[in-house]
């Protein structure tokens, strides 16, 4: 098969599509014929050799895609050759072809693109964990999500949206914000107009959200906490502004009885994985059938595009997923 291939660690001239050996399905295993696959911030870290994948998982990039069941292994009876499918995946996904467990598959929904699918896992697994596996979301709490134009913001709003909560969210941009609303946040903020503690003090009355979702790390770090009600709950995702934070005061989560709790989806266990996809169809799947939700698609790109597309994140203008297109 063709996959997008490193040629050592570096910047988006790295990427290369080339021949190699087609994956196998073991027992329990479907074989996938990808057609389309989406890109992650994790992707362009693993590109530069800050995020190698789990041991033993492919090397080849790509967190999440949507194809063609192509071959069942032993003992998979859940699913048909040829039916239409997405997964997350540990990596290989920049590939023609991934072999996937079988519980991990989510069908797509007749109504739904290839392109669509490979928009799904990776953003609304990652939003259902932290909102109510983490987060223990409750109808009439409130939300602040950060990068509320990413792939996973845009998911959280949606998802926000249907357990009956409130969302309010921060961005770059006030047409990311439009986005943001149009989805079902209630507010935004342009984080480029300096901290966003007043404008949390004012959408809650002075009481603060409570639960954040944050990307960016250390540097939202005291804010964050300055902006979190009593029980409230600091979601850390990401840290893409630096992880290191300075002053900590312990005597405030005490007295607040705040939560800050570290997350990340790639490094759990498959059995957890299948769990959580699991419960996110049990939960969002009609949901996602009717178009009551749905995955925000910023781009397309044909995968010999990779490159360019990469560069495309790395400038953050993006609204939701930015998808790549796995031709013949």
């Amino acid at each position: 098969m063709k996959a997008v291939l490193l040629n050592g660690f570096g910047g988006p001239e790295v990427l290369h599509i080339a021949e190699t050996e087609t994956p196998t399905p073991g027992p329990g295993e479907v074989l996938v014929r990808v057609r389309a696959s989406s890109l992650n911030r994790a992707d362009l870290l693993q590109r530069m050799g800050h995020y190698p994948p789990p041991k033993g998982e492919s090397d080849i990039l790509g967190l999440e895609m949507a194809g063609e069941v192509a071959q069942l292994g032993e003992g998979v009876s859940s699913v048909q050759v040829g039916d239409r499918v997405c997964a997350l995946l540990p990596g290989g996904g920049y590939a023609q072809y991934v072999t996937v467990p079988a519980g991990m598959l989510i069908k797509l929904p007749p109504k739904l693109t290839f392109a669509q699918g490979a928009a799904i896992p990776e953003a609304f697994l990652t939003a259902y964990l932290n909102l109510f596996v983490l987060g223990q979301l409750s109808p009439e709490e409130t939300v602040l999500v950060h990068a509320g134009a990413s792939g996973v913001g845009t998911s959280a709003i949606q998802l926000i949206r249907l357990a009956g909560a409130r969302s309010i969210v921060t961005a770059g941009s006030e047409v990311k914000l439009e986005r943001c609303i149009s989805l079902g946040a209630s507010a935004g903020w342009n984080y480029h107009e300096g901290s966003f503690v007043p404008f949390v003090e004012e959408q809650t009355d002075g009481q603060g959200v409570d639960i954040i979702m944050d990307f960016i790390g250390g540097p939202y770090y005291h804010d964050n906490i300055a902006s979190l009600a009593v029980d409230g709950r600091l979601l850390i995702i990401g840290t893409m502004g630096g992880a290191a934070v300075e002053n900590v005061n312990l005597g405030t989560l005490l007295g607040r009885r705040i939560q800050v709790i570290g997350t990340a989806l790639r490094s759990r266990s498959l059995a957890t994985k299948i769990e959580l996809t699991a419960a996110f169809q049990a939960f969002a799947g009609e949901a996602l059938a009717s178009g009551a939700i749905a995955p925000v698609i910023d781009s397309v790109f044909d995968w010999r595009e990779v490159a360019q597309a990469h560069e495309y994140m790395a400038s953050n203008k993006n609204i939701g997923k930015i998808v790549l297109n796995v031709g013949e």
